[in-house]
Parts: C-alpha cells; structure tokens; sequence
C-alpha cells in the first residue's frame, strides 16, 4: 500500500492541481505542503481531515491504512 506522501500527490496529480494550489487549498506555506509530498513533514490531525474532506477519501485511506477510497457513512 502507498503512504500518506505518495497518496496525496496521486490524488493532486488526478484532480490536475499544482503544489501552489493544494498549499493554497490547504492554508499552509508551498514549503510545508512540498514537505507532504517528499514525507518529510505531516499536517495536524484537523488538516488531514480536511484534506480527506477535499478529497472525498478516508484519512485511512490517506494514511496508507488501507486500499479503499471510500468513505464509510
């Protein structure tokens, strides 16, 4: 299974948006945002919910827990 890193780069990549954007989207620095991509750096347990949010993911999912996208209402 892929990790939190490479996870959010795919779904960025899929929805066609540029680091610029997602930091944007994310409310952090560009830096802060390149450090997910090359997993040197995590968000706090409220950003990667909204990025699950944004996404339309689980945080398992994004967290490399598990293999399926959907979310379970």
């Amino acid at each position: 299974m892929a990790n939190f890193s490479e996870r959010i780069k795919e779904l960025r990549t899929e929805r066609g948006l540029k680091q610029r954007e997602m930091a944007d989207i994310c409310g952090i620095k560009l830096r802060s945002y390149q450090g997910y991509e090359y997993g040197k750096h995590y968000p706090e347990v409220s950003g990667l919910i909204e990025i699950a949010k944004f996404f339309d993911v689980s945080t398992d999912y994004l967290l490399g827990l598990t293999d399926k996208r959907d979310i379970n209402r």
